[in-house]
């Protein structure tokens, strides 16, 4: 992570209100993953794939001091800058923490009238109605998809290491990736022991999807791109 965390430092010297993350980086290495293995961003429903038409990337997002678990979807995030992903999920993620989320704030209303009993019978009809069925569920405060391809989560600020997530069956989304936190370890570099920052990041496939030679890309362009994001995203420059 020695590159990533120079290219971090340098974004972050440019003036901007938004701090840019590693999770910024990883959202972003995900979304560029799946724009290039669109066979991969799909959603299975009655046994049949269908394709997404947009490289969507979901972030988790912890509120009430971590007692409780929300999320913003970035949409189109192969088509933004690290700088543009940043900007969008710090000032989603203040409006989820504040309150100030419609849909956020709309879903946990809507939840708290329903019983604890009826919760799973709930979730699972709405998938069923949403994805399964594909009927638009708009008028009743349901967005239709989410998730998006790939759900991103942050573990790192917990200061863990390194995780791994089940599937979200609910989200029909087939990735799920936890980013540990950077520490420094034991690397082979050019042949000799040093100590570099180091980076773990879980991930967990839906392998109806996703096989292991589609992973295995997918998985490649993550790491290359994280371990280097000026090559892979451009000079770190705020300007769009």
């Amino acid at each position: 992570m020695r590159q990533a965390m120079a290219y971090l430092d340098a974004l972050n010297r440019e003036p901007g209100s938004a701090r840019v993350t590693v999770t910024h980086l990883v959202v972003k290495a995900i979304a560029k993953a799946l724009a290039e293995s669109p066979e991969a961003n799909g959603i299975i429903a009655l046994g049949r794939i269908y394709l997404r038409n947009s490289v969507d990337v979901y972030c988790q997002v912890a509120t009430d001091g971590g007692k409780d678990l929300s999320g913003v979807k970035i949409t189109g995030a192969d088509r933004k800058s690290v700088v543009d992903v940043a900007e969008e999920l710090v000032a989603s993620v203040v409006a989820v923490r504040e309150g100030r989320d419609r849909g956020s704030e709309e879903t946990k209303k809507t939840l708290a009238r329903i019983p604890d009993r009826l919760l799973g019978l709930l979730v699972k009809t709405t998938g069923l109605l949403s994805y399964d069925l594909r009927l638009d569920l708009s008028a009743f405060g349901i967005a239709f998809d989410q998730f998006g391809g790939a759900m991103v989560s942050n573990i790192g600020s917990f200061g863990v290491g390194t995780a791994l997530a089940p599937l979200v069956p609910v989200s029909r989304t087939p990735i799920v990736l936890l980013v540990g936190e950077v520490t420094d370890r034991p690397a082979v570099e050019n042949g000799a022991l040093v100590v570099a920052p180091m980076l773990n990041i879980g991930a967990t496939f839906d392998h109806r999807l996703i096989d292991g030679y589609q992973a295995s890309k997918m998985a490649r362009t993550v790491i290359a791109s994280v371990s280097d994001p000026e090559a892979a995203f451009g000079p770190p420059i705020r300007s769009s």
